[in-house]
């Protein structure tokens, strides 16, 4: 449940909204569809009857990629990530582990470090939970690695992601498939959101945020050839997930010059309506005005 606070009280923020765009308590606080794990780049999906623990941008292998990239050296940091999802796992006790894309960082195949550490990572994880993968731009070489695994342990979707009961899926960097679209809530990841903020003396730091508010339905009825009445439009909300790798960089939502990078953000946004979350649930506002 993202949070804030208002003197000393503690103001719950899950809200619904109406298909004018205005806040309402539509649905009972303490049962959104999506609500982010406090003080983590995580959230957990209700599906049904099941709970799902959602990340984005995993990015397995960042640090080779970065030598071969840019020629930065940094020490691996692949066992300090797995312990974190690990932990998330225990402490949220999910039915399953969804992976909004990127969980390997090189494109076109994965390097030695990148696939040992898939492989470790994977391991682990399908010995708590069973495992959904929405394909990212990264994962060029991570379906042909994990081809024999079972189905049920691991699923991989093509880049239109899937809707699971009422929420949808995808990464992002493509165009979301139809049925992802007519869901009460889309999960998005690719765009590692971050925000800079900057103090009274000048001095800036960046956070990785969230993104929630409303979506506009004619850029995605456009780019199927439809009129919009001929979606099972739902009025959806979007939840643009922060990386779940802290060294993946991201896109500076309330800086001029920073463009999306997604195809449809920020056309399909209510740009004024969509609001920018701390990871400790610090409500900033609307994202162009932090």
């Amino acid at each position: 449940m993202l949070r804030t606070e208002r003197g000393n009280a503690e103001v719950d923020l899950s809200v619904a909204l109406d298909s004018d765009g205005s806040a309402s308590a539509a649905e009972p606080a303490s049962d959104p569809l999506v609500e982010p794990v406090p003080g983590a780049p995580a959230a957990i999906a209700r599906i049904g009857d099941e709970r799902a623990l959602v990340v984005a941008d995993y990015h397995a292998g960042i640090e080779a990629g970065l030598r071969y990239e840019r020629g930065v050296e940094l020490e691996s940091n692949a066992a300090v990530r797995r312990v974190r999802l690990l932990g998330l796992l225990d402490r949220v006790d999910p039915d399953r582990l969804v992976v909004l894309g990127d969980l390997g960082h090189r494109i076109g195949g994965s390097a030695e470090a990148e696939s040992d550490e898939l492989d470790e990572l994977l391991e682990a994880v399908l010995d708590r939970v069973p495992a959904i993968l929405v394909r990212g731009n990264h994962d060029v070489g991570v379906p042909a690695r994990f081809e024999s695994m079972d189905e049920d342990r691991l699923r991989i979707t093509d880049s239109g992601g899937i809707r699971l009961e009422r929420v949808g899926f995808v990464h992002g960097h493509t165009w979301p498939a139809r049925e992802v679209l007519e869901s009460d809530v889309i999960c998005v990841g690719h765009e590692h959101p971050a925000v800079r903020l900057e103090d009274s003396v000048g001095g800036g730091r960046k956070e990785r945020a969230w993104l929630r508010g409303p979506l506009r339905p004619g850029p995605f009825a456009e780019h199927l050839e439809l009129d919009v009445a001929d979606l099972d439009w739902r009025d959806p909300e979007i939840v643009v997930f922060p990386a779940f790798n802290d060294r993946s960089g991201g896109t500076w939502v309330n800086v001029d010059g920073q463009g999306f990078l997604s195809p449809f953000l920020p056309a399909a946004l209510l740009e004024d309506e969509t609001e920018a979350f701390l990871l400790d649930g610090t409500r900033l506002g609307p994202y162009r005005s932090v």
